[in-house]
């Protein structure tokens, strides 16, 4: 008897699928998408309807001939893709590739035994209108990626690309950095006091800030020889709810904040989760939970913390045109407490765990305290708040783990036994200088919040966008060290004052997302040509033009139409103008060159971001000069750029040869005899002023570790050397990398060897893809 077939997407479901659903059932995975526009072309027949051309990848040729084999034999076929566009688009390419109209649909939105055999009892038909939603997103960013990217190439720099979602990305990052490059910090004076309260201490913030140290301090005297009574004491009841089920963009936001995990990698870790069958589908922008989920979650709740503490609820989703999934993320079992193969799975699974059994139960009950004491002979007053937990409901999931620092109430700001009228004692009083700060720079999360809040993209594509513009290199993710600052400081104990200056880091930043002057530089020309393409309203229409395609309202083509006509008249408007680059080609002009009366300009050259001293149609060829990492164009000063012109700078000599000091495209660095040794930035050198000892110093190291890298050299030919490597030992012959086998012992590793291995042939010149790991 002929076996029924599944297809699904990832291999990883096809043997816990299989054993769900028995000996009866072969399955089978496509491994993703196995249809695609062409590379090479734009693979779109504008004049009849926008009808895509697909074509098979090379990567799915060999995945199509067995799906298609065991089509052939089978009884049944079930297209069994993700429940989402993107899984009904990869089931309509196969069934068509296949040739079986009689195939099923069947979408299940967890991988329990219970889900598939449901999913294979209650077969569907395909749903032709949700995969006209993902082929109308896929033909309109093909047409746009193609008719714009070679605009950028000819006004701006070849090898641009644009996309419609991610370029929108980018200008929001842009955006945000032009405000903070605009922002003025002002000072102001936070004042604090610490009061005696019986056996302990109340720490109380002043209702005023002052704007100058002299009014501070004024207020600081005038405290000496004054009376503080409690003049109002309020206590209010308060509740604290707990918050909805993940959705893919809170899931990202929380394990961004509480784990550090990148968007990426929480939706690599989510999909291990959801194809081990330990979560349901993790692409959704729904909130609402299945009558299962929300029994099971109830059972859980009242076995492991009481009744009481149990409070079914069926959140409404608030996201325009949720449709990729019909229920949050949550676990599949939820007696399971932990699960997981891994640790990163582990802390995953562990917040999803908690989050939906927190959804499900009671708010909080707390008692809110404020305390208002006045100071005599002053206006001003301070204020003292506190909370006290007095039942703490869906708090308890996290209390008790201690590991939750959004839901900390109660842990902190506990008051003591006070009363109206009472006198207090100070202790010290304190004024503290504070510093306005400017917007904060986006994280991988909060970018993804911002997105979600206008409307652009959709669960299925966050992730993949903000690795698209951080692979084009319009954006960069990194942490930046902060400057060292003064600030003053005023202290009021026992009735003396005091003054001091203290140091602070500011402007530190941990894993922010920063524009580079390419993408800015796209960006303006982008929002200078193509307004409409760049408008966060319009972007956000788009997709909720797609919304209606997947709702069978639009019809894919039409909504293609009317955004392409105007797009294209755009394009032919700007290709044909003479100018229409955000600046000259010269770049940015800083000033004139003393020595030479020429020009200074900072603009993007082949290399990346340079200034430049002259004009290419200048007689005397112009001079170049890389910008280091933390400058831009858009903000270097005459005077830093003129620095940059200093170097390469010669330390010195030694052993007769001479030390330069340079900035490279990695940094700032000194060469000797052509031994290359970074300068940390951690070391405090700096290019412009490292001496000679010190250049010496760095060098001596660098050669101590080149020495210390060599495992072994040959007698027979000294090029031959095997070398320690990130990745383990490997061969170097001259200028190529050989790969070294796992287990060889490199004491009896011979030249017969090393002839042996060359013969196979060595590894990219240049590339290190041989020596790196892969990437799951």
């Amino acid at each position: 008897m002929a076996k029924n077939l599944v297809i699904v997407e990832s291999p990883a479901k096809s043997s816990t699928i299989e054993k769900y659903l028995g000996p009866e059932y072969k399955v089978v995975a496509t491994y993703g998408h196995i249809r695609d526009l062409p590379k090479s072309k734009m693979g779109v027949d504008i004049e009849h309807g926008f009808q895509p051309e697909y074509i098979i990848p090379d990567k799915s040729k060999n995945h199509i001939a067995i799906i298609k084999k065991e089509a052939k034999s089978a009884g049944q076929v079930y297209l069994a893709t993700d429940p989402d566009r993107e899984g009904e688009a990869i089931a309509w390419h196969v069934a068509e590739m296949i040739g079986h109209k009689d195939a099923k649909r069947i979408t299940f939105h967890e991988i329990t035994k219970g889900a598939i055999e449901k999913a294979i009892q209650e077969p569907g038909k395909l749903n032709e209108d949700l995969f006209n939603a993902q082929q109308a997103r896929r033909v309109l960013d093909r047409l746009v990626g193609y008719e714009l990217s070679p605009v950028l190439w000819k006004k701006v720099q070849p090898s641009l690309s644009a996309g419609r979602v991610q370029s929108v990305a980018v200008r929001l990052i842009v955006e945000r950095e032009r405000k903070i490059q605009d922002h003025k910090s002002t000072s102001f004076y936070k004042t604090t006091a610490l009061f005696e309260a019986g056996d302990t201490t109340l720490k109380a913030e002043l209702n005023k800030k002052f704007s100058s140290r002299q009014e501070a301090e004024d207020f600081l005297n005038a405290c000496k020889d004054a009376k503080f009574d409690i003049r109002d004491l309020v206590k209010k009841p308060a509740k604290k709810s707990p918050s909805a089920p993940f959705t893919t963009s809170t899931l990202q936001q929380e394990a961004a904040r509480k784990l550090g995990f990148s968007v990426a990698r929480t939706m690599s870790v989510a999909q291990k989760l959801y194809e081990a069958g330990h979560i349901t589908y993790m692409r959704t922008d729904s909130v609402n939970l299945s009558e299962t989920a929300i029994a099971a979650s109830e059972n859980e709740i009242v076995k492991s913390f009481g009744k009481e503490y149990s409070r079914p609820t069926r959140y409404v989703t608030k996201s325009k045109g949720a449709q990729e999934a019909h229920e949050a993320i949550h676990p599949t079992v939820m007696n399971v407490r932990e699960a997981g193969s891994d640790l990163s799975e582990e802390k995953l699974y562990s917040l999803i765990w908690k989050r939906t059994l927190a959804s499900q139960m009671a708010e909080a009950r707390l008692e809110r305290t404020t305390v208002t004491i006045t100071v005599s002979g002053r206006k001003e007053e301070f204020i003292a708040e506190g909370e006290v937990i007095q039942f703490d409901g869906f708090l308890k999931v996290y209390i008790e783990s201690l590991d939750d620092d959004e839901n900390d109430t109660g842990k902190e700001g506990l008051l003591p036994v006070l009363k109206v009228g009472q006198q207090l004692k100070y202790n010290e009083i304190f004024a503290t200088q504070r510093f306005t700060l400017h917007p904060p720079r986006y994280t991988e999360a909060s970018l993804v919040k911002k997105m979600e809040e206008l409307g652009i993209g959709r669960p299925s594509t966050y992730a993949p966008t903000i690795s698209t513009i951080q692979k084009r290199n319009y954006i960069v993710k990194e942490s930046r060290e902060g400057e060292i600052r003064k600030y003053d400081y005023l202290l009021l104990k026992n009735g003396k004052f005091s003054y001091e200056t203290k140091e602070e880091t500011t402007g530190a930043e941990k894993q922010k997302l920063f524009p580079t002057d390419v993408g800015m530089l796209v960006t303006d020309f982008l929002v200078d040509n193509f307004d409409e393409v760049m408008n966060y309203g319009f972007t956000a229409s788009v997709e909720e033009e797609f919304d209606e395609v997947a709702e069978g309202k639009l019809k894919w083509d039409k909504m293609i139409g009317k955004f392409y006509g105007p797009f294209h008249s755009a394009i032919e408007n700007v290709s044909t103008k003479e100018s229409g680059a955000p600046a000259p080609k010269e770049g940015r002009n800083l000033g004139v060159d003393p020595a030479t009366g020429k020009e200074v300009f900072a603009r993007i050259g082949r290399y990346g971001p340079m200034v430049q001293i002259g004009k290419a149609e200048d007689e005397e060829k112009p001079k170049f000069a890389s910008l280091q990492k933390d400058q831009s164009i858009f903000t270097i000063t005459f005077e830093e750029a003129m620095d940059l012109f200093k170097l390469p700078r010669v330390v010195g000599q030694y052993e007769d040869k001479d030390v330069v000091a340079n900035v490279g495209r990695f940094g700032p660095y000194v060469s000797h005899d052509g031994l290359f040794a970074s300068i940390s930035k951690d070391s405090g050198d700096d290019p412009m002023t490292i001496e000679l000892d010190r250049a010496i110093e760095l060098i001596e190291e660098k050669r101590k570790a080149n020495k210390e890298r060599i495992l072994k050299i040959f007698s027979e030919n000294p090029e031959a050397q095997v070398l320690k490597g990130r990745w383990g030992a490997f061969l170097k012959v001259g200028k190529n990398n050989y790969r070294i086998p796992k287990d060889t012992d490199i004491e009896k590793f011979t030249y017969e060897d090393v002839l042996k291995i060359m013969s196979d042939g060595p590894s990219q010149k240049g590339r290190r893809t041989r020596f790196s790991k892969k990437k799951g």
